[in-house]
């Protein structure tokens, strides 16, 4: 009497199905379909007031009040609903409120549909959307380097 048979009978394999990762590491996807990755910054919101200087690293949605100076070498976004008056100097910056004072960007300046800007603006780049109100006046150059 044999113990083992000289043939095998394969089993049918179940691939298994990979592991999703953990929700709170997946990005939510936006009313566009792209999805939104998760950004390292503060949220300054509507009902929010500050009078003074306002300074921040990264990334800074502001969507209340500020009266003063903002600094930062980051993103800062000025939210709809903002009402800003005073200088901006800033790596980026993107409006959709409004502002009272001069803006200085480094790399970009960009004023959406719906915005008001009163005061000058230097930049590198700016792009303004067809609705957006500017009054002041431009100044579109890359900075020089230093030899």
């Amino acid at each position: 009497m044999q113990m083992f048979s000289g043939s095998r009978k394969a089993e049918p394999v179940t691939p298994m199905a990979p592991t999703p990762p953990p929700p709170t590491a997946r990005p939510e996807p936006t009313s566009n379909g792209a999805k939104d990755l998760p950004r390292a910054g503060g949220i300054l919101s509507s009902g929010v007031s500050i009078k003074g200087s306002v300074k921040f690293q990264k990334e800074l949605h502001i969507d209340g009040a500020v009266e003063g100076r903002i600094d930062s070498n980051g993103r800062l976004t000025i939210g709809e609903h903002a009402k800003i008056k005073g200088e901006i100097r800033t790596k980026t910056v993107v409006v959709d409120g409004s502002v009272e004072g001069n803006i200085t960007a480094g790399e970009r300046c960009e004023l959406r549909s719906g915005c008001t800007v009163h005061g000058d603006i230097e930049s590198p780049r700016l792009v303004v959307d067809e609705a957006a109100t500017f009054i002041g006046s431009a100044k579109i150059a890359t900075p020089k380097a230093t030899p």
